[in-house]
């Protein structure tokens, strides 16, 4: 019924083609009456347009203006926060009809981008030390790809389809209201080479364009930013959204709001980049990390399991050759679990029906909720589950890391609810023993748990990640490699404490462990945009996970010529040196028809073992992988020249077509060859991309072999059935649609799991996300005011009822003038009688009335300006010093939150409600210390400020009293300290900071009048 519906009226993509076709012949129209204008009046289009977005939003603007001069009247109050609600309100309304202008103005602008576009055709201009010719006029399939970009959408087009040259017109359009519009690329060189590329059209037409580099500083990028457009890679938007959350000035900030951003090859940036998180960090106070200690331990582990699982294979062997199959399925499963890359054992599983029997044992072991799979796991040291990336340390291999300490309950986690409801209920004990027993309990926990930590990363790491595939080793450091693109990614590490583990295990310097000073995940910055758009060769597959996470439409985009490339069906063998003796007679026989050839890979090992072969056969090639990404761009333009050998990773090259040399088209064009299908179907549809640009001929071919790890994890009992069927042997060769299917099934299967592990992901950061939003509005509304007396005010009334609480129910008035004295430097006159008739809400009244009036003096003495320093100052430095720690301890519960899993406890749920309890105790913390800073700080200059209005001192005679990571800040000292005149200073004039060493004749600070001898001195 499904395809009778798509007959009748076309698929989903046809339809939203269908519907932009008008708007493409409205474009075609103006473009050829602009053909007459002259280049000045085709120039002066912008400011026409710009004057119409202005005249549209001109009352609006008034509007905008008029609140803004009421606002610097009225600083504070319910009256001001009524006025900012309204402004808010405005401005959502001026961007409904900025959005509703600019879908009138599409057709015209698009036109004035095409005709500039002519125009410019047949200009010699540099771009990047080489010189080039303008030769690109959008054709309609680019304008239907413009359209769908301005529209928010995602547009999938085919490699070498013109996707920079499409992004002009959208970001042109959305460029004319001056509010900044964002292109996003993958790396440095291609943001460099397109705004330098495109930027001729952009200039062309009077916009502005900038581009963010890595070794840019904040002037530079703040001049970078304050362009019309911007190009640059997310990695540098997203760490500017987070150091501009970390400044201590406003004009220090580089961003604009974030308005509208295109993404360019989005399903590399949205997808494959959304598991790793932009972190700022810092060293941490003390590292004393256990990897090096216990790595000795796990070494003689891991060497054990490799004895037993080579013992068990030899049984499995045993008991397949005696027709004991039963027992024989057992032992492949339990080998499979405890060394799944064993050679015998891949050499045992190359025959289809062990492979089936293996899975029927799994199947059968797995029932029930998984019941019965510790029957097989118990007899192993550790288990390890590939799918799911994971290691379990068993009680065997427990028994063996405690076997070398003294201490029983050496990997014993305490249960500290249980615990803690034994200490409270003990009666034997005070209340000072019972808190000495939970932090012994707490500290008893935490070593515990960093153990278990230690040891299960230092598994995964000999486990689950294999030098010159997930890293390489080079300078003595371990750096990670792409896994889609191939590329190092210098300055990544993995999180977690696994980059450490790897450190310790590949025997280099395990550097110091860092404290999270500022994270977001890709997936949430661009969330922060108000439209966000995307293109790329290959998102259709991903669609339900861009609409889910981002709300993102993909659109299919038909090819400006019809794709004449051949993708022939997979071929399949028993191993994979079969499968590699196999590819290298593929090429050899493709160079001699003088036909280019595109070796895919999907890792630096494989890139490597393939370029030894082709060496040995005296053939002529060029490696492009993580090793040698500096030539990226020049091995990419050579790949199709006559016999041209390129031998790289997946996803390497991305950005730079791939243009046939002389001869190659009538020669059957670029052939493609796959050494391995990737776990992503998206990731195999770019290497094929990269043949067949633009109508050209081509042919794509993948090679796999029943030793991939994509065949072994995730081919089902199907594809085993399979080749058991067409009874597949040594040195045979298989190419069968059926199987082609299957794999591509399989590959289905990989890419719903990966993404329900991203969604778990994005649902722990979300998590952080709600807390980042509250902390970073909180942090900009002070650094963006003038005043926040209004916060400060309704922070104090907070803090005064909590003070209250603390004392009243004891009837304890002395503690809470004490108190009250102490964190405010407020004098609270209260009888005794007075305390006990007004009832809590009565203290609390008072409190509050004399905290004002202290305030109110302190204003008078020191004047608007510097109050809005201190208030400012105060309110930044502790949102950020408190934030810095919330931020430590969360990675710290997030670290071993997956351990309640064996209490039978949902990990997820357990981390929001330890968060949210968490994140109440930062927002109480901040509030009392924001409070109790700003009534107890005062610079020299106003030692005395209750017996009238001073000359209030300037901002600069505020000094820092420690240097933290951000190098900001003054703090009022909380203990009395030793105080020493320094020399340097004499003469000038001081903060005095409570606590700090006041003569007992002087003044006292909190403005009471009298001599610090009669007032807090006493």
């Amino acid at each position: 019924m499904l395809q009778v519906f798509k007959k009748l009226f076309g698929g989903k993509h046809e339809r939203d083609v269908t519907a932009i076709r008008p708007i493409v012949d409205q474009i075609n129209q103006h473009f050829e009456s602009y053909q007459q204008l002259s280049d000045e009046e085709l120039k002066a289009k912008t400011a026409e347009f710009r004057t119409r977005l202005n005249d549209a939003t001109a009352e609006v603007d008034k509007e905008i203006a008029a609140l803004d001069d009421q606002l610097k009247e009225i600083i504070e109050g319910p009256e001001h926060e009524e006025l900012l609600n309204k402004k808010s309100d405005l401005e959502d309304e001026k961007d409904d009809m900025i959005a509703e202008v600019l879908d009138e103005l599409l057709p015209e602008a698009f036109a004035v981008v095409k005709d500039a576009c002519r125009r410019l055709h047949g200009t010699t201009f540099d771009l990047m030390g080489n010189k080039v010719i303008w030769e690109m006029i959008p054709f309609d399939v680019q304008l239907i790809g413009g359209v769908v970009l301005h529209q928010g959408k995602i547009a999938e087009m085919a490699t070498g389809e013109g996707k920079t040259l499409v992004a002009t017109m959208p970001i042109y359009l959305n460029a004319l209201p001056g509010r900044g519009v964002h292109l996003v690329t993958v790396n440095d060189y291609l943001a460099k080479r397109d705004s330098v590329w495109m930027g001729l059209v952009y200039e062309f037409l009077g916009l502005t364009v900038g581009c963010i580099q890595n070794s840019m500083d904040s002037f530079q990028r703040r001049k970078e930013y304050a362009c019309d457009i911007t190009y640059g890679t997310n990695n540098e938007f997203g760490f500017d959204y987070l150091r501009d959350n970390m400044v201590v000035d406003k004009q220090e900030l580089v961003q604009r709001p974030h308005t509208y951003a295109i993404v360019d090859e989005v399903d590399s940036v949205l997808i494959d980049e959304a598991r790793t998180p932009l972190i700022i960090s810092g060293p941490v106070k003390s590292d004393d990390h256990k990897f090096n200690e216990m790595k000795p331990r796990v070494d003689a582990l891991v060497s054990a399991q490799r004895t037993f699982v080579s013992k068990i294979v030899g049984e499995a062997e045993k008991a397949l050759a005696d027709g004991k199959t039963e027992e024989a399925g057992i032992q492949l499963l339990r080998a499979s679990r405890g060394l799944p890359k064993h050679p015998r054992l891949l050499k045992l599983f190359s025959d289809g029906a062990n492979k089936k029997l293996m899975q029927q044992t799994e199947v059968e072991y797995l029932r029930d909720q998984s019941r019965r799979m510790h029957e097989i796991d118990d007899e192993l040291y550790y288990a390890i589950d590939e799918k799911q990336h994971q290691i379990n340390l068993t009680e065997k291999g427990r028994e063996v890391l405690t076997k070398a300490t003294e201490d029983k309950d050496f990997f014993v986690i305490p249960d500290l609810g249980t615990e803690f409801s034994v200490l409270d209920n003990d009666e034997t004990l005070t209340k000072e023993g019972i808190q000495k027993k939970k932090d012994e309990l707490t500290l008893l926990y935490s070593e515990r748990s960093d153990r278990i930590h230690t040891v299960t990363q230092l598994l995964r790491a000999y486990s689950l990640y294999a030098k010159d595939d997930e890293y390489v080793v080079a300078d003595g450091r371990v750096q990670i490699v792409d896994e889609f693109t191939g590329r190092v990614l210098p300055g990544r590490r993995y999180s977690d404490g696994l980059h450490q583990a790897i450190e310790a295990k590949e025997g280099v310097k395990v550097e110091r462990d860092m404290q999270t000073l500022a994270t977001i995940t890709l997936q949430n910055y661009f969330r922060l945009y108000k439209k966000l758009a995307g293109m790329t060769g290959t998102a259709e597959t991903e669609s339900a996970e861009f609409f889910d996470i981002y709300k993102l439409d993909v659109v299919v985009i038909p090819t400006n010529k019809p794709n004449v490339r051949d993708d022939v069906h997979d071929l399949i063998y028993k191993t994979k040196r079969e499968k590699y003796n196999a590819v290298i007679e593929q090429i050899k026989d493709m160079r001699g028809k003088n036909r280019p050839v595109l070796v895919g890979t999907t890792s630096v090992e494989v890139s490597e073992t393939i370029s030894r072969m082709l060496k040995r056969q005296n053939v002529p090639h060029n490696v492009l992988n993580a090793k040698q990404h500096q030539r990226e761009a020049e091995i990419v333009s050579n790949a199709g020249l006559p016999g041209a050998v390129t031998i790289a990773t997946n996803m390497a090259g991305r950005g730079t077509d791939i243009k046939l040399g002389p001869g190659v088209r009538d020669a059957g064009g670029l052939h493609i060859i796959g050494t391995e299908r990737h776990e992503a179907r998206r990731i195999d549809r770019q290497l094929r991309g990269r043949s067949g640009r633009q109508g050209d001929p081509g042919s794509t071919q993948f090679y796999l072999s029943l030793e991939d790890d994509l065949m072994r994890l995730f081919g089902s009992e199907r594809i085993a059935g399979i080749m058991e069927r067409l009874g597949l042997k040594e040195g045979e060769v298989i190419q069968h649609p059926l199987i082609t299917r299957s794999v591509e099934r399989a590959q289905k299967k990989v890419e719903e799991n990966n993404f329900g592990i991203r969604k778990r992901l994005l649902e722990y950061d979300n998590v952080m996300n709600q807390q980042r939003e509250v902390i970073y509005s909180r942090r900009r509304r002070a650094l963006l005011s003038d005043r926040i007396k209004d916060d400060i005010m309704e922070l104090m009334e907070e803090f005064a009822a909590s003070i209250v609480a603390k004392y009243y129910d004891d009837g304890d008035l002395d503690g809470l003038i004490n108190d009250v004295r102490t964190q405010l430097l407020v004098d609270l006159k209260l009888s005794p009688e007075d305390f006990q008739k007004l009832g809590p809400d009565g203290v609390s009244t008072e409190v509050i009335k004399a905290a004002r009036e202290f305030y109110k003096r302190k204003e008078e003495s020191l004047g608007n300006e510097m109050m809005g320093q201190i208030e400012k100052m105060v309110s930044l430095q502790m949102i950020d010093e408190k934030w810095r720690d919330h931020l430590r301890e969360m990675d710290d519960l997030k670290e071993g939150i997956h351990l309640r899993a064996y209490g039978q406890k949902d990990p997820l749920v357990e981390y929001k409600t330890e968060g949210f309890r968490m994140f109440a105790e930062l927002v109480d913390q901040i509030s009392s210390e924001v409070v109790s800073s700003v009534f107890k700080l005062f610079p020299a200059a106003a030692q005395a400020p209750v017996r009238g209005p001073q000359r209030p001192p300037r901002a600069d005679q505020l000094r820092t009293t420690h240097d933290s990571a951000m190098g900001m800040g003054f703090q009022a000292n909380r203990e009395p300290i030793a105080g020493q005149a320094d020399p340097a200073r004499a003469g000038k004039p001081q903060p005095v900071h409570v606590g700090e060493k006041v003569g007992r004749n002087d003044p006292c600070p909190c403005g009471s009048g009298k001599k610090y001898k009669q007032c807090h001195g006493r």
